[in-house]
């Protein structure tokens, strides 16, 4: 556990959030690494973000758009329950420095290409001599081994070459990645998951180890239908719109006005859904008889369905299914998906108080805790907001009266 026992860094209290006393090294930028320490921070632990001299971490500036400050609202959006230190890791200082803050961690996440970290000085190998407990995560485009590691890697490159957007869209048409970005967020939270699961290890090893994750491992081993597809059939699966590959009817239709999705995903709400339309001569059509020939005949079934949505109004078929027990909803865009009455009870929109922005809306804790429920201790941090209050722990750990800031 660190060795920094300070409230600002999240000492072990009663009450206090289930990661309270680790200590996290955020060497990452942009979205993957960021995304797992932000995670890790939320439940409690204190995290501590290494940003190069300048501009810092990449995604403050990189951003097409601003609020009132200089930091983007895609760094905010990644980045609170964090402290900012600036450290110049190609100088010899700046190492120094780190290699100090290394003694008092558990945990370093880092996404640079392969190699870069060595030449750093800042790999696994020459920090884990230094604190054989810590444990160390890299996350990659494609992994720090085979002969595509060293490819530069973005979630697009990652969605592209694992398959996804092979499988993504509507047939016959051009290709469409997932808009959400499936890769790096995916590749943040196997990071997470890894991370926690070492900190269990060592728990009774009592030593750190190495973690290696990637955002082509990530849009790989989210793709679990479409492998199973593959390997079941020998075919490589393509889109489907938003149809499902396991079950059918499962997909969006069109009322008489607007859009609405309603999934029948076994043969009891098969039934009720053939009622509740009014079509129940489709409960004994031989085509449809049970979910493997519904899949079969997906694209059949659905022009089957349509004309008898086009009879009402999407609202309407919405209200009749849930009345009935069916799985259906509308299609919401964003500013009613992060605007209505269940998602304002869930709290999964929240206030963040930030000294130059005031306050902005951010994503909640889609993990809800009974006991130790995460919390915002911390805003998005300035660029080096805490290098000085940080370089004074270091000071005082040893045995100092002051820190030097790095240049």
């Amino acid at each position: 556990m660190s060795t920094d026992q300070t409230a600002s860094s999240g000492s072990t209290i009663a009450g206090s959030p289930p990661l309270a006393g680790l200590r996290v090294l955020d060497l990452s930028q942009v979205m993957a690494g960021p995304f797992c320490c932000m995670l890790l921070g939320d439940m409690g632990a204190d995290v501590i973000k290494v940003e190069p001299p300048g501009v810092g971490d990449q995604t403050r500036k990189s951003m097409g758009f601003r609020m009132k400050g200089e930091d983007s609202p895609g760094f905010l959006a990644l980045n609170r329950n964090k402290r900012s230190i600036v450290l110049d890791l190609k100088s010899p200082q700046g190492r120094q420095t780190l290699h100090q803050l290394v003694k008092t961690a558990d945990i370093l996440v880092e996404n640079s290409r392969p190699g870069v970290t060595k030449r750093l000085g800042s790999d696994y190998e020459t920090l884990s001599r230094i604190n054989p407990r810590l444990i160390y995560a890299s996350i990659s485009g494609f992994g720090q081994t085979g002969p595509w590691s060293q490819r530069p890697g973005f979630d697009l490159i990652a969605q592209a070459m694992g398959g996804i957007i092979s499988a993504t869209g509507i047939p016959g048409a051009e290709p469409v990645k997932s808009g959400i970005p499936v890769g790096d967020l995916g590749a943040g939270m196997f990071a997470c998951y890894g991370i926690l699961s070492a900190v269990i290890g060592r728990q009774t090893t009592g030593r750190g180890q190495y973690i290696d994750t990637s955002l082509l491992d990530a849009a790989l081993a989210l793709s679990v239908w479409e492998s199973t597809e593959y390997w079941a059939t020998g075919k490589s699966p393509g889109p489907l719109g938003t149809a499902n590959r396991m079950s059918a009817p499962y997909q969006a239709f069109a009322g008489s006005t607007g859009m609405f999705v309603v999934g029948a995903a076994n043969q009891k709400l098969w039934l009720i859904f053939c009622d509740t339309i009014g079509r129940p001569e489709l409960k004994d059509d031989p085509r449809y008889a049970n979910n493997i020939d519904r899949v079969q005949r997906r694209g059949e079934l659905a022009a089957e369905l349509q004309p008898t949505f086009h009879s009402r109004p999407a609202e309407e078929w919405v209200e009749l299914f849930l009345a009935a027990g069916v799985p259906a909803g509308p299609i919401n865009d964003y500013s009613v998906a992060l605007d209505n009455e269940h998602v304002r009870h869930r709290k999964a929109v929240i206030d963040i108080d930030h000294p130059v922005e005031g306050s902005f809306k951010a994503l909640g804790f889609p993990a809800k805790l009974s006991s130790t429920p995460a919390s915002v201790r911390r805003h998005p941090p300035l660029l080096g907001e805490h290098t000085g209050e940080i370089m004074a722990e270091l000071a005082l750990l040893d045995g100092s009266n002051t820190g030097t800031v790095p240049a």
